[in-house]
C-alpha cells in the first residue's frame, strides 16, 4: 500500500498449515517480502521495500501483545485440540516487537476486525464492525478513536453457546446459508441494545453468504463491506489505533509505582 492507502503491489494469500508457530508466521511474511521485491515497479531490495508493517490477527491483542489468540494455538486448526507448546508460544507473545526485530521497521499489530474497521469508518459517531468468518470478529470506534478490543465472540448468545458457536463457519456449513443467515440477524439484534451504534458495518469472508431476505431486514444504519476492507485499512490503522498501539508512558509509570496504582495486520485464518 502507498501512503495514501492505495494498493501498489499484488495481494498474496498463503494457506496456514498446522501446527502453526510464531516463527512460521514470520517466515511467511519474509517469503511474501521476497516475492514483492520481484514485482516490477516496486523497490528493488528487501531492506527498502517497505517502511512499516500493519498486521491484523484474530484474538485479543493489547499494545502489540497477544493476550489470547483462538486458532493458531491448536493442533490442526480452528475448533481442534489445543497444542500446549503452541499455546505457550503464542499467548503472551509481543508479536509487534517480534516483527520489528525481524524486519527492522515499525510495526502495528491489532485485531483483524479492527484493521478492517480502519478501512471503512467515517470517524463520526459510534461505529461498529462485525465480521463473519471462522467466528465473529468485532471492532468499536467512537468518533474515530478505536475502543479497547472486546471479544463479543466469546460471550454467550443462546443455549449456553457463544456467538462463535452459533454463527461461526462450522454452523454455517451444518445449517446452510439460509438458516445461518437468520442466526446472523438474531446475533446483530442481540448486540444492538449493548452498543446502540450509529453505524454498523458487516463484513468478513462469510458476509456475502448472508441471504437477501435477511439483508432486507436491516435498517439504514447497516452497511455491508467487502472482505478487502482489511487490506485497505492497513494504512489508516496507524491513525486509528496508533495511540493505543503501545502501553502509554503513564501506564508504565503506574506499574513502577506498585500494584496499588492501576496502569495499564491481513492475516490468513
Amino acid at each position: 500500500m502507498d501512503p495514501g492507502g492505495f494498493q501498489i503491489g499484488p495481494a498474496t494469500r498463503t494457506e496456514v498449515t498446522y501446527p502453526f508457530s510464531p516463527e512460521n508466521l514470520l517466515e511467511i511474511i519474509a517469503q511474501d517480502t521476497k516475492r514483492l521485491a520481484e514485482t516490477p515497479g516496486l523497490r528493488e531490495t528487501d531492506a527498502t521495500l517497505f517502511d512499516r508493517i500493519t498486521m491484523g490477527m484474530p484474538g485479543m491483542i493489547r499494545h502489540g501483545v497477544i493476550v489470547y489468540t483462538p486458532h493458531y494455538i491448536r493442533k490442526a486448526g480452528p475448533h481442534t485440540r489445543i497444542d500446549p507448546t503452541n499455546e505457550a508460544a503464542w499467548n503472551g507473545l509481543d508479536i509487534q516487537a517480534a516483527l520489528e526485530e525481524r524486519f527492522s521497521v515499525p510495526a502495528l499489530v491489532i485485531n483483524d476486525s479492527e484493521v478492517a474497521a480502519a478501512g471503512v469508518v467515517s470517524g463520526r459517531g459510534l461505529e461498529v464492525v462485525l465480521t463473519f468468518g471462522t467466528g465473529l470478529g468485532s471492532a468499536v470506534v467512537d468518533d474515530g478513536i478505536l475502543a479497547p478490543h472486546m471479544e463479543f465472540s466469546h460471550a454467550q448468545m443462546r443455549w449456553g453457546l457463544t456467538y462463535d458457536d452459533v454463527v461461526g463457519e462450522i454452523e454455517r456449513i451444518r445449517l446452510g446459508d439460509s438458516a445461518w443467515s437468520r442466526r446472523v440477524l438474531r446475533a446483530v439484534e442481540s448486540l444492538y441494545p449493548v452498543l446502540r451504534w450509529d453505524k454498523l458495518y458487516i463484513g468478513g469472508g462469510n458476509a456475502s453468504r448472508i441471504s437477501s431476505s435477511v439483508r432486507a431486514k436491516f435498517d439504514s444504519k447497516v452497511t455491508f463491506i467487502p472482505n478487502a476492507a482489511g487490506m485497505n485499512g492497513g494504512v489508516r490503522a496507524w491513525s486509528l489505533a496508533g495511540h493505543n498501539a503501545r502501553r502509554s508512558e503513564r501506564g508504565q509509570h503506574a506499574q513502577l509505582r506498585g500494584p496499588d496504582v492501576l496502569g495499564d495486520q491481513i492475516m490468513p485464518d
